[in-house]
């Protein structure tokens, strides 16, 4: 009998689709039914964007390329694992990432408000998930990169304050895009960008473009 995958196994095999695990923690029983340990996935490294583009969900004119192509991709994964995909969009119900990424160890609260991951900063996103009907040995927690930042820039680079601990201004954030000299949309939120370890990311302007017009 073939031996489980681990934490390792799996991150090579979703290389492969340029996609990373960013987190991985052990569910609560019935938390996802028949699964004791989820892994979580997003971009992996600066191949992403140029190899999600080049995907048939770019080219065939069709809503949410990006949203299908995980779908798609993520799906397979699992297929071939033996595990269970599983999403952050396509809700409701919406299944609970951003308390997934908090009990992974990976991720936090920023003075922002944000998620902040060790390695991908402000610019952390999830594409989907591989619920594991195994528990998997799962590695130490990181440390808060928060805690250790000089200045915190994030707490002073939104041009109009629209980001704060416990409250985000949509509004003020939005009526700004249009501004002479605000480059959020073209490049990505300012506040995100500011993050020291967002750099990790590798967050293309293309990309980040990409996303802010969703947002939008």
């Amino acid at each position: 009998m073939a031996p489980q995958p681990d934490i390792a196994d799996i991150a090579a095999t979703a290389q492969a689709h340029h996609l990373g695990v960013l987190g991985a923690l052990h569910l609560a029983p019935d938390e996802v039914p028949g699964c004791t340990s989820l892994v979580l996935l997003g971009p992996g490294g600066p191949g992403f964007w140029p190899h999600v583009t080049a995907a048939p969900e770019f080219a065939d004119g069709a809503p949410d390329p990006l949203d299908r192509w995980s779908r798609r991709v993520i799906g397979a994964l699992a297929r071939d694992l033996d595990a269970r995909a599983v999403f952050p969009f396509g809700g409701p119900p919406w299944p609970p990432f951003t308390g997934w990424a908090r009990r992974s160890g990976r991720a936090w609260p920023s003075p922002v408000g944000l998620l902040v991951h060790d390695t991908e900063g402000l610019m952390l996103s999830y594409r989907g998930a591989l619920a594991l009907p195994y528990r998997l040995d799962l590695p130490p927690a990181s440390p808060r990169p928060c805690d250790t930042c000089a200045g915190q820039p994030c707490r002073t680079a939104c041009p109009v304050g629209a980001l704060a601990p416990d409250d985000y201004d949509v509004a003020a954030c939005k009526s700004d895009l249009d501004r002479p000299g605000n480059d959020c949309m073209a490049r990505g939120c300012a506040v995100r960008r500011a993050c020291p370890i967002s750099s990790g990311a590798h967050r293309t302007e293309a990309q980040s473009a990409f996303h802010m017009g969703y947002f939008r």
